[in-house]
């Protein structure tokens, strides 16, 4: 079982001991805290702790202060901070002062980036009037006519005419582009709501140039003054935030890491129960660490502690971590989509990384292919850090394993005989996938796959289910004793007649090993619960038990049939990737010169995108539905031991 083996550990002390405990379980980096009052019956007595983390407050207030700047604190390791330790006053008092002087700095920043804002945004809009050669102070005192600055949408500009008989609805473009046009309008006093009206009506957005001073083309220059001299003083402060910095930064470092490992230390508390004057802390620590860990702890005399194996604490659901091989891990990918194993079940990823390698490469076979798909696997892998691209490389070389077998390579079926001749003195490669032969042997191989991956698979399910004790679904469910038994024998006495004429088949056969178990499978429930000593294991209605489990019986039976069928689907992909490649051929051949290259080398990238697409998709489809899931109920927690400077 490739689960990590944990333990299960109480701790117990003066409620004045708490923070060196978890201290050290925030040390430990190996600590997974749990609901400490889960693990009671009577908790009557015993009540949460819920104290306000002290250090959140100052540790938000810090990074506040450093947000919006180019400066970026970073976390200590935690032998740097063995000997710190501060006074909570002195802590605030230092973040305080520093967040301080930090936020004015930024809050002048701001002020100056705003400003310069406002500068471009204003000299953009004034620049579209300049050359009209208007003082915006005579404009402004004006007493009879009011002056209207703005954009029109040249949409809109197009329906003027429509206001022709209006001799106030005139619109004086200055500059343009692709969608609207920038000028002015004027009205008289007792005119200007209506026509204000008009052209609010027509999408005109004002510009508040007439609220500026002297001409447009001044306006521009000021404004770029101002902004210059914005652009300055964002460098001086910019200076002063860089000397405060480097001032502070070895101490601002350290307080920083110390507030948020002692932060970290602190949420441990919540999951602890308090008794009088007494807490009792309790979690999940890896068996490997156990000796260092209570190491650690033996160094708090006043604190007791108790350690037990996960397997006696199931009711619990102890946290799962899957420890597996280098070559295997990339696949727990695939298992984490279906759900973690519970502590006391059958890791599946070893069993998925072999399948699911063997069956992409006998559906994707191409030697040339498959090595394209171990290589955007590895670049997957290597900058996008994708965990799939992990998987992909082996299920790459396995297709260029059975790439070798088919004798093709990006398409050519005939290029590697040479190879077969010099090894094995054949005349050409040892199978012809497109041959009518062939395909009936592939379709059987195919079948035959499958019926062994199906009773493998009930195989690991009567051996995981006799290590939990389930007896009913090890001995008499569909995927127990008497499922294997039933499959076995379909495909061992009809089978076998049909492929090696074996006359076993006999009334005595069929009684046994195949009406048999069958009734077994339908009274699995009444069996399993004798065997397991259930109270409850007599049905309410025989009547009733017996009528619902003989229709339930005929969905296992489909269930068997159609798990069987699905992996015809292994044989199919390996004529359909034929077949593409012919098609792709046939059109290259056609076409010839250059064009051949072309369609060849474009036809290879489609198929390779397209097929491996829908391989993928179908293999993981035989591993969820007809493999592990006989055997894989799935509903694992994840164990998240509490570790400084890493989010829960």
């Amino acid at each position: 079982m490739a689960v990590l083996k944990i333990k299960v550990v109480s701790m117990i002390g003066r409620m004045t001991e708490l923070d060196s405990v978890t201290a050290v379980c925030g040390r430990s980096a190996c600590f997974h805290p749990d609901n400490s009052l889960s693990f009671y019956s009577d908790t009557a007595k015993f009540s949460p702790i819920t104290e306000e983390n002290p250090y959140a407050e100052p540790l938000q207030r810090l990074c506040d202060a450093f947000n919006g700047s180019r400066i970026r604190l970073e976390l200590l390791p935690n032998e740097a901070l063995d000997n710190v330790s501060y006074d909570r006053d002195e802590l605030e008092e230092y973040v305080s002062s520093l967040a301080e002087q930090f936020q004015h700095l930024q809050e002048e920043r701001n002020d100056a980036q705003a400003r310069i804002q406002s500068c471009t945004r204003e000299m953009e809009e004034a620049s579209h009037f300049t050359g009209l050669d208007l003082d915006l102070d005579s404009i402004r005192e004006c007493r009879y006519i009011k002056v209207r600055f703005g954009r029109l949408p040249k949409d809109s500009y197009e329906k003027l005419n429509h206001y022709h008989q209006n001799p106030y609805v005139i619109f004086f473009p200055c500059t343009s582009d692709d969608i609207q046009y920038w000028g002015v309008y004027f009205s008289p006093i007792e005119m200007v709501s209506e026509v204000d009206r008009i052209f609010s009506s027509l999408y005109f957005e004002r510009v508040r140039l007439a609220e500026l001073h002297s001409t447009p083309e001044h306006v521009v220059e000021a404004l770029r003054e101002e902004r210059a001299k914005e652009i300055e003083r964002i460098k001086a402060v910019d200076a002063k935030i860089g000397a405060l910095w480097k001032k502070e930064r070895k101490e601002a470092q350290k307080v920083y890491s110390y507030l948020n490992q002692q932060s970290v230390y602190f949420s441990i508390r919540h999951y602890a129960a308090r008794y009088h004057d007494n807490f009792i802390l309790t979690g999940w620590i890896p068996a490997e660490k156990e000796e260092s860990f209570c190491r650690e702890l033996d160094k708090l005399t006043s604190v007791d502690y108790t350690l037990d194996k996960a397997e006696n604490e199931l009711e619990h659901s102890p946290p799962v971590q899957l420890k597996n091989k280098k070559l295997i891990r990339p696949f727990e990918f695939f298992v984490d989509m279906f759900g973690l194993p519970q502590y006391d079940e059958l890791d599946p990823t070893p069993f998925v990384a072999i399948t699911y390698v063997l069956l992409f490469g006998i559906m994707f076979g191409d030697v040339g292919q498959g090595l394209c798909v171990s290589l955007v696997g590895a670049l997957m892998w290597r900058f996008k850090r994708m965990a799939l691209g992990k998987a992909l490389i082996p299920c790459g070389f396995s297709s260029a394993f059975f790439g070798l077998v088919y004798g093709s390579v990006f398409g050519y079926e005939h290029v590697l005989d040479p190879m077969y001749k010099a090894l094995f003195g054949l005349s050409e490669k040892p199978v012809e996938v497109m041959e009518s032969d062939t395909t009936i042997m592939i379709i059987l191989a195919a079948v035959c796959i499958g019926i062994v991956l199906v009773l493998t698979a009930i195989a690991i399910n009567i051996i995981c289910s006799l290590r939990r004790r389930r007896y009913e679904s090890a001995l008499f469910g569909p995927n127990g004793i008497a499922g294997f038994v039933f499959y076995g024998s379909i495909v061992a006495g009809f089978g076998g007649q049909l492929a090696f004429g074996w006359q076993i088949v006999t009334p005595l056969y069929v009684a046994l090993l195949i009406i048999l178990p069958l009734l077994v499978i339908m009274f699995a429930g009444v069996l399993g619960g004798l065997v397991e000593h259930r109270p409850n294991w007599k049905p309410e209605s025989w009547g009733g038990y017996i009528t619902e489990n003989f229709f339930e019986l005929f969905e296992v039976l489909l269930g068997y049939a159609s798990n069987t069928i699905s992996f015809l689907r292994v044989g199919a992909f390996v004529l359909v990737h034929a077949g593409m490649m012919t098609m792709v051929f046939t059109l290259a051949d056609m076409s010839g010169g250059i064009g051949y290259l072309l369609i060849v080398v474009l036809g290879n990238i489609v198929v390779m995108g397209m097929e491996g697409l829908l391989v993928g998709i179908q293999v993981m489809r035989l591993e969820f539905y007809e493999m592990f899931s006989r055997f894989f109920e799935g509903g694992g927690r994840p164990f998240r031991p509490i570790v400084v400077g890493q989010k829960r």
